[in-house]
């Protein structure tokens, strides 16, 4: 036996695919030419994989606004926000955020990963309990395991199941913190929030919604599904990443519970990482506020999101539940999903391969993310290389790719 041997799975499929020439796992992006092209593994490529919901990863505002950063504040903090990581600019941007989300606190991470691990191991401890949607994310699932807390999982997006579990706590019930999300990663699909609020209403916990992919897309202000569905008021903690529609790389928490800025000096991933670099906040900031400057960006997103949806639809591939920015492509064959990821590539598209156990399910996914800043013809382009792909092509074809 040997420390290394959990890993041999994993270092057999990279085999396989080293002898192969397919690489759908870290995958080189070689240079960037636009928001939406680049040259992936050699191939010029439509990026239609990469979250970047608004397109601002390239906004002159935004490059201008980390430009000036760099030069007045230097690469990097070098300490953490308990150390000497806290910049005026931190703060301003948990201003701001607070007052986007109409709440009265507000805490910046240093990565979407550390705000939701952060907050999902520190809200519940031992003693408590937590009632998650089995498909929340990773790092919810790596938060909660380091909590200590009792973990109950409900079926995905299921109210009657949270419901059985809840009402089964009792006078429990005044310790529990429920976690769902606004936008599924996976699948695009929607939680039933304000069905979940509902059963909150009638039992009691606290409700925390990671509203990573939902941030910018839904919502009159793109304040994401709490806000689209009313019941703002009853979520008590949301969380998300800037790494999506904001174009940059952190997390943040807003809440009205004043406990939150006692809060931030137990989570371990906010005292004991190195703060964001000036640069990334003054992105942040800006693109926060193009955010709600530019709703236009809202509505080609979803035009876009609607073309891409139907147009898979018509080729006859199995997409997610609803209509979503993010778009993906159930292959209930692994290695017809890896054959049909590098034949997308060299037909350019770059898509995300996600296959179990990362996938909900036993299924594969070729899932792919829209932007606003994709021109309907990149969308058509995109389409037209689902087109190509061989229905019945798989690994065993690929010798031939």
């Amino acid at each position: 036996m040997s420390l290394f041997d959990k890993f041999k799975p994993i270092i057999d499929i990279r085999s396989e695919l080293d002898s192969l020439g397919i690489m759908p796992f870290g995958a080189v992006t070689e240079k960037i030419l636009s928001p939406t092209e680049a040259i992936v593994n050699g191939h010029e490529v439509i990026l239609a994989g990469t979250n970047n919901y608004l397109g601002l990863t390239f906004d002159p505002e935004c490059i201008a606004a980390a430009k000036t950063a760099i030069e007045e504040q230097g690469t990097g903090t070098t300490g953490s926000r308990m150390a000497n990581g806290t910049f005026a600019e931190h703060v301003r941007l948990e201003q701001e955020l607070a007052g986007f989300f109409d709440k009265q606190y507000a805490i910046v991470f240093s990565t979407g990963y550390a705000a939701t691990m952060g907050m999902a191991s520190t809200l519940a401890g031992p003693g408590d309990v937590i009632v998650m949607d089995a498909d929340s994310h990773a790092s919810l699932y790596d938060g909660v395991r380091l909590s200590g807390a009792e973990v109950i999982r409900f079926r995905h997006s299921d109210a009657a199941d949270l419901e059985k579990r809840l009402r089964r706590l009792g006078e429990r019930i005044s310790n529990t913190l429920i976690i769902v999300e606004g936008i599924y990663s996976m699948l695009g699909d929607r939680a039933p929030l304000r069905e979940f609020v509902e059963v909150k209403r009638r039992y009691g916990g606290l409700l925390m919604v990671d509203e990573a992919h939902s941030l910018g897309m839904l919502g009159e202000h793109g304040r994401g599904l709490a806000e689209q569905e009313g019941v703002e008021d009853d979520v008590d903690f949301i969380v998300g990443t800037f790494s999506k529609s904001l174009g940059a790389i952190g997390g943040y928490c807003v809440s009205n519970h004043p406990q939150l800025d006692a809060i931030r000096f137990a989570t371990r991933s906010y005292i004991f990482t190195a703060s964001p670099s000036p640069s990334v906040i003054a992105s942040t900031r800006a693109a926060l506020r193009l955010l709600q400057e530019r709703p236009g960006l809202r509505k080609q997103l979803w035009d876009n999101a609607r073309q891409l949806y139907s147009g898979l639809q018509e080729l006859g591939f199995q997409v997610g539940p609803e209509v979503s920015p993010v778009v993906a492509v159930t292959v209930e064959d692994r290695d017809r999903a890896i054959f049909w990821w590098n034949q997308l590539l060299q037909q350019g598209a770059y898509v995300n391969l996600v296959m179990p156990p990362a996938s909900p399910g036993n299924n594969s996914l070729l899932r792919c993310s829209v932007s606003a800043a994709h021109t309907s013809e990149q969308i058509d382009r995109i389409l037209a290389a689902f087109a190509t792909l061989d229905k019945q092509a798989s690994l065993a074809a690929s010798d031939n790719a």
